[in-house]
């Protein structure tokens, strides 16, 4: 979903914000996810990377290491006669990637003295490859494998880690990485051996598993029909068009990179410096102790949460109090222009950048005998243009009266209250009064539930969530595995015999100054038979997860919002797919080989056990006091699901829109421009008009830097299906802990455990004994008075 193929994920985020720069992850999910999509094969797990910079979504990265249940990975410096290279820690033979040591300096003597010993063993693949999955499958995969040990470290310290000498070097190595990719995803030999095994009498017995890498690895009967003999990576074109589709591929590379960047300084520009208490009214005491935070960092050694002064950023956090609670309307509408004008100016406008990027994958499109970009994205999706369209369509019919309503009831609220700006409401003035209406109906303050929902009382109760579900353990790990950052916690998920069977990073905190935005889920390591370190079990998975929630202030610990509870269990979801994979192909283990629009199911089928009485009773303990959350505010929190459901529909359904319509009409340099497209979109999306200086798509990472360009759609495809999911405990009886029990387990040895070694849908109909239905999505979301069909 590739910055690091990363599945970049934020969804939750998009409800409240305008946008967001999500990695989804790419792949990810972001995520930001977000991220960012599921790796359809095992090439793709290289040629989604080309078109990375970081975030959903959607998003997975891919980097692979040698795990305890590994085959040790062959130090690839071992003919290097320079001292430099010997003890490259990327190089290095190691259990868990070493995090902790790796720095700018190592990346290009790295990935230049890997890629000679990759670029070695696939000449030596090509000359003796056969049609057998022992003498092709197993070699490739071990090629791939230790290329992403080198650039996962690198592309997620990048997400995490930002510095200017490492951006520098990434950029320098970056023609070079991708050449090789293009190379092995463009290799003659492996084509034509792929083609043998699906033409030999052996096919019919091969698993579904090996069938579908073989179908969706080189060959096109995976994919829809409207593929002809063109292949996705370009392994069929003639050499001038193969040579002109590596150019694309490299240069959209480079300006994905490029974007992501800008979004990240832009964000970083306003540090806006304030010492009267007058400005900040309003603002939650956690925020004035971020902002506090930042001044003393900034040289205000003094600076307090109380008197200041108070430097406030754009970073998310920040962002979002000052919309939902500053009552200086004058800063907010500062820091909303500011945040959707963002990377839209001067030496970071993006702009150019979009133009660029929407060329180059048209061209890329025709060049494989598609229409347009959209075309051939759907290729490794469940849905085409047509199908994606129309299920917007009926969702944005099913939510456009309601979305009006909520304007409306705002207006009328606002005027109640006083506000002079009541019969005018702006972009600036709809997170404020929304919250302000949220806390009149249901007597709600977001601020004020904080301390009940403490990080480690959080995740405590998530794990025993995943125990009753699913029957895992998960334990510290702290130790085990080097660290990027001191806040990061690694875990153990265990078996119900105790064995290890996964492991995971979780690095939960913003930390403005160095890491992206957004939240997302990556792929560390993946499971796979192949690369077994004794020969006989499978290397088990391994996983990151990142988001970017309040940091603790002063001695308190990181106290969340709901929202922040919400994406700490989607991006959880994403990672039990991951984790609990009982797939040993590894090319189909996990979330790889799953079409992208329903990768999303696991992590948003998560978020409804947020609602669920007994788990938020589980997590709702005042840090202090140990008091649970009054049962009547559970029931406000509940009745509050659907509050502006309308209105958060139609943010999303205008994000997938723009998305379809730049991929599938837009003409690069013709009379209709990026923002005329989202103007004409916005008139069915959005109830207030977007201003005329709206460039959020200046710094729409999703689609731009992530892997969900033309396919951020399926965020509300895969609700569909998260939804449907969610129902069959309602009607199992989510009362009934034995039922509960026995419907998770359906879900982990279907949904969870079989990977990309089925399709998505036969996945589904086994776990659900039918087809999905839109029905469960619109009940929860109180939208079932238009009930369209999936």
């Amino acid at each position: 979903m590739a910055r690091h193929i990363s599945i970049r994920v934020y969804q939750s985020l998009f409800r409240e914000v305008e946008h967001t720069r999500s990695r989804a992850r790419l792949c990810s999910f972001s995520s930001k996810y977000d991220s960012a999509p599921p790796l359809p094969s095992l090439l793709s797990i290289l040629h989604n990377s080309i078109t990375s910079s970081s975030s959903s979504s959607v998003s997975v990265s891919v980097s692979v290491s040698s795990l305890s249940a590994a085959p040790s990975m062959a130090t690839t410096s071992a003919t290097a006669s320079d001292d430099s290279i010997h003890s490259n820690p990327l190089l290095q033979d190691f259990d868990f990637p070493p995090f902790d040591v790796v720095e700018a300096k190592h990346v290009r003597p790295g990935v230049r003295s890997l890629l000679k010993k990759l670029e070695d063993d696939l000449v030596e693949l090509e000359r003796t490859v056969e049609p057998s999955w022992p003498n092709l499958v197993e070699p490739l995969e071990k090629i791939v494998d230790r290329y992403n040990v080198v650039w996962g470290v690198i592309s997620h310290l990048k997400s995490v880690k930002d510095s200017p000498d490492l951006r520098s070097a990434v950029e320098e190595v970056q023609p070079e990485r991708v050449k090789f990719q293009l190379r092995l995803g463009q290799s003659k030999p492996l084509y034509n051996a792929f083609k043998a095994i699906q033409d030999s009498p052996d096919w019919q017995a091969l698993t579904d598993a090996r069938k579908r890498i073989v179908e969706c690895e080189f060959l096109t009967s995976c994919i829809p029909s409207q593929i002809k003999k063109a292949v996705l990576k370009g392994v069929s074109l003639e050499d001038d068009k193969r040579d002109q589709f590596n150019k694309i591929e490299q240069e959209l590379g480079r300006l994905s990179q490029k974007f992501e960047e800008n979004v990240l300084d832009a964000t970083k520009r306003l540090d806006k410096f304030i010492t009267d208490k007058k400005e900040i009214e309003g603002l939650p005491a956690t925020t004035l102790g971020l902002a506090a935070q930042r001044a003393v960092s900034k040289g205000h050694e003094d600076a307090t949460a109380e008197d200041g002064p108070w430097v406030i950023t754009l970073d998310v956090p920040s962002y979002l109090s000052i919309m939902k609670h500053a009552r200086n309307r004058t800063l907010r509408e500062e820091v909303y222009h500011a945040y959707v004008t963002r990377a839209s100016n001067g030496d970071l406008d993006n702009a150019s950048i979009i133009d660029q990027l929407l060329k180059l994958r048209l061209e890329k499109a025709k060049l494989l005998g598609y229409n347009n970009y959209a075309e051939l994205s759907m290729a490794t999706k469940m849905a085409t243009v047509e199908k994606a369209e129309k299920l917007l369509e009926k969702l944005r019919s099913a939510s456009w009266d309601a979305a009006v309503q909520d304007v409306e009831e705002l207006r009328t609220f606002a005027k109640k209250q006083g506000a002079l700006e009541a019969d005018d409401l702006n972009h600036w003035d709809i997170n404020f009064w929304s919250e302000r209406l949220r806390e009149s109906k249901f007597d709600i303050n977001e601020e004020e539930l904080r301390p009940y929902f403490s990080l480690p009382k959080v995740m405590n109760s998530l794990f025993n969530l995943a125990k009753m579900l699913f029957g895992i353990e998960i334990e510290p790990a702290d130790g085990l595995a080097p660290v990027w950052n001191n806040d990061v916690k690694f875990y153990c998920v265990k078996d119900s015999s105790g064995s290890p069977i996964a492991y995971f990073y979780f690095d939960p905190y913003s930390r403005p100054a160095e890491k992206q935005g957004g939240a997302w889920m990556g792929e560390v390591v993946a499971r796979s038979r192949a690369l077994s370190r004794n020969g006989t079990s499978a290397r088990l998975p391994v996983a990151n997860m990142v988001c970017n929630q309040t940091p603790p202030v002063g001695n308190k610990p990181s106290l969340m919002t709901f929202l922040e509870v919400e994406t700490v269990f989607h991006e959880f979801g994403h990672a039990l797919q991951h984790m609990l994979t009982k797939q040993d192909e590894g090319l189909v283990a996990g979330f790889r080989g799953i079409e992208w629009d329903a990768v999303e199911l696991p992590s948003q089928f998560m978020e409804n056990w947020c609602y669920h009485r007994d788990t938020l009773m589980s997590i709702a303990k005042h840090y202090e006091t140990g008091e649970s959350l009054p049962e009547g505010i559970y029931l406000k929190l509940l009745a509050a699901r659907t509050f502006r459901a309308g209105s958060q529909f139609l943010r999303q359904i205008r994000f997938a829109s723009v998305d379809l319509e730049l991929h599938t009409k837009y003409v690069p340099g013709g009379s209709e421009s990026i923002y005329d497209i989202d103007r004409r979109v916005s008139e069915k999306t959005q109830v207030i008009p977007p201003l005329p200086e709206d460039r959020f798509l200046c710094s729409f990472s999703h689609i731009f830097a992530g892997g969900y360009a033309a396919g951020y759609y399926s965020y509300k495809w895969a609700e569909v299906l998260s939804a449907d999911a969610f129902s069959a405990f309602e009607d199992a009886g989510l009362d009934d802990i034995k039922a509960v029990k026995e419907t998770g387990n359906k879900f982990r040895e279907t949904i969870l455990a079989l990977g990309g070694g089925k399709a998505p849908l036969e996945v589904f109909v086994a776990f659900r004994g039918r087809e999905p239905s839109p029905e469960a999505l619109l009940r929860h979301n109180g939208l079932l008075s238009v009930t369209p069909s999936a």
